[in-house]
């Protein structure tokens, strides 16, 4: 079935835009801007919004303006309008489970702590949806997460984050062209050293 909604997950408002916890945010930012996709405010699905012209028909750009924990709302809502199902959404979050760097992509499994994916887990009523996971870091320290998403990443860390999103919008035109297994293995795959002349 093809992605027919791509949710970045994060924080609203200029005090979290810098935090690691807003990857997701930057990831759908960035895809809007290279598709030339206007985000806008859409207070029905308290979050901003804008369609991309998939070669399957429109795809939902969304940025919940709920607050992480709330995250659900917006994307279930929006699911139900357009009757679109947990498997037809690509959900973009940050991940403390890999390193600066790291970006996977995969479909269901558990959410980790991470209480956006939880609400949406929630809302949803399933774990059955794809997931894009941007490597964040960890400060090494269970109790010290939730402070840590809400900083910004020093600047080499954010450089490798970046490097991360390029590598997921470089995947995308696969994903929408309904090969997610295309995606995966390209993005999963180690890139090959240079040959030697």
């Amino acid at each position: 079935m093809p992605i027919r909604l791509i949710a970045g997950l994060g924080n609203p408002g200029r005090k979290y835009e810098r935090d690691r916890h807003n990857a997701g945010f930057w990831f759908v930012g960035r895809l809007a801007e290279r598709a030339c996709v206007a985000l806008k405010a859409v207070a029905k699905y308290q979050a901003v919004a804008g369609k991309l012209a998939g070669a399957h028909g429109d795809v939902w750009l969304v940025m919940p303006q709920t607050y992480m924990n709330d995250s659900g709302r917006s994307v279930g809502q929006l699911a139900r309008f357009y009757r679109i199902a947990p498997e037809e959404i690509l959900v973009v979050h940050d991940e403390i489970d890999f390193l600066p760097g790291a970006v996977k992509l995969k479909l269901g499994g558990g959410v980790a702590g991470h209480n956006g994916l939880k609400d949406i887990q929630a809302s949803l009523g399933t774990q059955g949806f794809w997931r894009l996971r941007i490597g964040v870091g960890h400060p090494g320290d269970r109790d010290e997460v939730a402070d840590y998403v809400l900083h910004p990443p020093r600047p080499e860390e954010r450089e490798l984050i970046d490097a991360a999103i390029d590598r997921g919008l470089e995947v995308m035109p696969l994903v929408l062209a309904d090969d997610l297994a295309g995606a995966m293995h390209q993005l999963h795959s180690k890139p090959k050293p240079p040959k030697e002349t």
